[in-house]
């Protein structure tokens, strides 16, 4: 009897599983349990063979339909699936996870032709700049092309070299066991060519740092974290590879009367307590540079909201408009003088119940929750 673990617990998944999970599971375990990332593991090295024999059996219709009928006796001697574990089928068990595990080779392109990096820039804008949008002109330190070598890296009247250790194809193979490795060649780095005579303008990289001037659009709308991408405005790519990206990352400063909240804005203005009881009206700003008026109804509550429609911020890449609401907050009067004190205390004995209706009943509460604890 075969004393084999199931194919399906060595994989970490379901015997339903279908092709596109069982090689996803295969990857993840393959790459954690490679030899080459647990060097002098022994168990991680079994592991790592078990993984690649059960992968190399489910993967194939026909053997996984055998291994759900008869079990590892399938591919035992004389057994209806014959001929599993680490046949010629291993080489392309290990295809499926070899660009995962040494993808860094692909990188680099003939030639030693590199993609330039990506840049990132950081700006600040205000709220009414992010409201009507605006083009913003930005000095960056980038690297370019080094105009004297072309891009090449070499003296001029010079050129790179094909690297004798690969021979110009940046990687190389080495046989480990039953398979081989293919790795980054050490001699160029990948490149696959060797600069013997460097030009002195770049040191050899085919790129210098210079300043540069770029003109930055930014559309209405934009929020806090929106992020600009300019293509192919980041480093220059080594050797006369492609240039990268440069992203724009927008960050609004704080406004000294609005707050955002999406595409609404929020303001507190403060009222007095004769226009919180009679009513009245006021004046606000507009984010557009205007001015609007809020009529303030009599009796009049602290931390009412008034909501003006179509005076918020513009919806990015929409006709959209939000909404700015104003809230009122009822300011008590300082420092009064001894004539507003008595009649404020006149206005007081006047009161009724009508005329603070919310106190009146909060206190009635209160005096009947005192009466039932006495009693």
């Amino acid at each position: 009897m075969s004393t084999k673990r199931c194919y399906y617990e060595t994989l970490e998944v379901e015997r339903s599983a279908d092709d596109s999970v069982l090689k996803t599971s295969f990857r993840k375990l393959a790459m954690k349990f490679h030899p080459d990332r647990n060097p002098g593991d022994d168990t991680s090295e079994v592991k790592f063979k078990e993984i690649n024999e059960a992968y190399e059996v489910l993967k194939d219709k026909d053997k996984r339909a055998a291994y759900d009928r008869f079990g590892h006796a399938a591919f035992e001697q004389g057994g209806p699936g014959g001929g599993a574990g680490f046949g010629a089928g291993f080489a392309s068990s290990f295809s499926d996870i070899f660009e995962d595990l040494f993808g860094m080779a692909g990188q680099r392109g003939r030639g030693g032709r590199e993609r330039g990096a990506d840049l990132r820039y950081n700006m600040e804008i205000t709220l009414e700049e992010a409201f009507g949008g605006k083009t913003a002109q930005i000095e960056i330190p980038v690297s370019v092309t080094c105009e004297p070598c072309s891009g090449t890296g070499a003296k001029a009247g010079t050129k790179p070299k094909t690297c004798s250790t690969c021979g110009g194809a940046g990687r190389v193979r080495q046989s480990q066991g039953f398979f081989t490795l293919e790795r980054t060649c050490p001699g160029c780095q990948g490149r696959g060519q060797m600069i013997e005579d460097a030009c002195p303008s770049c040191s050899g990289q085919g790129r210098v740092t210079r300043e540069r001037t770029l003109s930055v659009n930014i559309p209405q709308g934009v929020e806090d974290g929106t992020r600009i991408r300019l293509a192919g405005e980041g480093e220059a790519g080594v050797r006369g590879g492609p240039p990268g990206d440069l992203y724009i990352f927008l960050s609004l400063a704080q406004h000294q009367l609005f707050q955002r909240d999406g595409a609404d804005l929020h303001c507190r203005v403060p009222i007095s307590m004769v226009t919180a009881a009679l009513g009245g009206e006021f004046e606000v700003p507009t984010i557009d540079g205007g001015k609007t008026k809020v009529k303030v109804p009599a009796g009049t509550q602290s931390s009412r909201r008034f909501r003006i429609a179509s005076k918020g911020m513009p919806v990015l890449r929409s006709r959209q408009t939000g909404d700015m609401y104003v809230q009122v907050a009822v300011e008590t009067p300082q420092n009064l003088t001894k004539k507003q004190q008595e009649l404020l205390a006149e206005f007081e004995k006047l009161s009724s119940g009508n005329t603070q209706p919310e106190s009146v009943g909060f206190f009635a509460k209160v005096k009947d929750l005192f009466s039932n604890r006495a009693s």
